[in-house]
């Protein structure tokens, strides 16, 4: 009788990896030495996999010779790059864990999620594209310039005792990254040796932050266990061997770039392959060219960039079989162009969230077209899903409600924040995911939907409250909703309703210009509506919904089509 019901278990042959990121990194690397591990266009590196771990055991000793003990948090603000990739399996071996900053951040949310952690290390890149990483560091902490490195007390980041910046200019107060890549002695290697049979493979290893519905980001902590074992399931899914080569374009910081990419690569033995610092069409084409990669990751947006381009063409993609796009629905026709013109006949769809590390539903190499792109696919291994009505009970097959998620996947919580993680995690161990979805007799899911009002502009989960309460920050502004209205190029994009204080007076460009420099760019709300009200229900409550709908109306916009 189960069957009627909306569950479904990824029972397998294949068991789950219990060991630490440390220990499977060097036995993949000895078992792989000769191989290609790592090249990075645009800083014209090549390692193998012998060279890898040699250059992740210098870091690892490096960033011990600090005076760092497992446990302690230490922070990487940077685009996609060697050092970034260095540092992932570095802190992993030194028991570390490591805090992903998004680059878009900007001065308040950097202050925020190093002390939210209590980051001891924040490694930075001086700048990418918009951002002065280093001008920002050193406004937040001006304490830096006067002190040696290591040395300083910072008044706003009080836990902060090292900042070490890439690239080889020096700043006063900072570290050079390079300083920690000296080779390490025997005694250091022996040591942290000793140190790897300590560590567990159920400790934390990592802590990526997501949006939070109470205006502050919620730093998901995840464990060697989590992150490990669903990069090798995905990168299964994908049929992945030492002989792929995969093309990662898509941001390390987020659970896309570094589990879906680097661990789903290196628990093969594949390569990784990355084409530049973000994500750009013609260096992405040009490196599945050159590099005959085999598979690509992206986002919808990121593969029709790549298919508009007007070189497209010109580069030989046949090398190509496999890869994920994930992010945000896609639309079929979409799908079709990249099988039929990009080569990608077994690309696969992914559905997750940080908090579970992140994939729970991937579709297979062999799965039709039209299942790839209305579906999420089937239920990883080891994992359990089930779909509940608002009361909490399962409901039948086809029947809408909100996805909850159980098994090794699933974070630790929530750092510092026992209450927002109970909210998440029931007592049986449900990861409640806030998305509507269906699952079929044949056990495919289908996200119709959000519990909550979560926008997603590009592949960037954004949610409405936490711009709403930066802007209530804004002197003249008495009240704001934000919500997410259809866009044919982002999926969504935000619209915020404005009522300002009275005889007060403000442009559209005064409220862009609040937001420069103090929130990442794609929370800044692309509209904006100066209004007297919003729209109430008889018991006061807003009606986000019907500012939406006058939105879609007055743009005369779609609804973009759910995968």
């Amino acid at each position: 009788m189960q069957a009627q019901y909306s569950y479904v278990h990824g029972a397998s042959q294949q068991p789950l990896i219990g060991a630490t990121i440390g220990d499977h990194f060097d036995a993949i690397c000895q078992q792989y030495a000769s191989r290609e591990a790592l090249v990075v266009r645009h800083q014209q590196a090549r390692l193998s996999y012998a060279q890898l771990k040699e250059a992740v055991d210098n870091l690892a000793c490096g960033l011990r010779r600090l005076g760092l003990q497992a446990g302690d948090r230490i922070g990487i603000w940077s685009q996609n790059n060697l050092e970034w990739v260095l540092t992932q399996f570095a802190t992993a071996k030194a028991g570390l864990v490591q805090v992903n900053i998004n680059p878009a951040y900007r001065r308040a949310e950097l202050e925020y999620a190093l002390n939210k952690v209590g980051c001891r290390v924040l490694i930075l890149a001086p700048s990418f594209k918009s951002s002065n990483y280093l001008e920002m560091l050193q406004d937040l902490a001006p304490e830096l310039a006067s002190a040696a490195p290591g040395a300083a007390r910072c008044a706003r980041l009080p836990q902060l005792e090292w900042a070490i910046r890439l690239g080889s200019e020096k700043t006063p107060g900072l570290l050079n990254f390079d300083e920690l890549r000296r080779p390490a002695s025997r005694a250091e290697l022996n040591e942290l040796a000793e140190l790897a049979l300590q560590l567990q493979f159920d400790d934390a290893i990592n802590i990526q932050f997501t949006s939070g519905t109470t205006g502050s980001p919620k730093g998901a902590t995840l464990t060697h266990h989590n992150v490990l074992n669903n990069g090798f399931f995905v990168g299964e899914a994908m049929r992945l061997t030492p002989q792929d080569r995969l093309c990662i374009p898509v941001p390390f910081y987020h659970c896309f770039g570094m589990v879906l990419g680097n661990l789903a690569a290196l628990t093969h033995g594949a390569a990784m392959v990355i084409p530049a610092e973000g994500f750009d069409p013609l260096s992405t084409l040009q490196t599945v060219a050159d590099e005959k990669c085999t598979a690509l990751h992206g986002v919808p947006t990121m593969f029709i960039a790549m298919l508009d381009h007007p070189e497209f063409k010109s580069f030989s993609l046949d090398t190509l079989r496999t890869g994920i796009m994930a992010g945000s629905p896609c639309p079929i026709e979409v799908m079709k162009r990249v099988i039929g013109e990009m080569n990608m006949n077994e690309v696969t769809i992914a559905y997750g969230m940080t908090e579970t590390s992140p994939v729970s539903f991937q579709s297979s190499t062999s799965d039709p077209v039209e299942r790839r792109v209305s579906t999420v696919g089937r239920i990883q291994p080891h994992l359990e899903v089930k779909i509940v009505d608002t009361d909490g009970r399962i409901v039948p097959r086809g029947q809408p409600g909100e996805l909850l998620t159980r098994g090794y996947s699933v974070m630790l919580g929530y750092w510092g924040d026992e209450a927002k993680t109970a909210e998440a995690i029931d007592k049986n161990g449900w990861m409640h995911t806030g998305d509507l979805a269906t699952i079929d007799d044949e056990g495919y899911c289908n996200i119709v939907g959000r519990l909550k009002d979560m926008v997603i502009r590009g592949g960037e989960n954004i949610y409405p409250r936490e711009i709403e309460e930066f802007l209530y920050r804004h002197p003249k502004i008495q009240d704001v909703q934000v919500v997410g209205i259809p866009d044919h190029k982002y999926g969504e994009e935000l619209c915020a309703w404005i009522i300002l204080k009275p005889g007060q007076s403000c442009s559209e460009q005064d409220i862009r210009d609040f937001c420069q420099g103090q929130i990442a760019h794609y929370k800044v709300p692309r509209h904006l509506r100066f209004v007297d009200n919003f729209p109430m229900t008889i018991t006061g409550k807003i009606q986000k919904f019907m500012i939406r709908q006058q939105m879609k109306s007055e743009l005369k916009l779609e609804e973009e089509a759910h995968a």
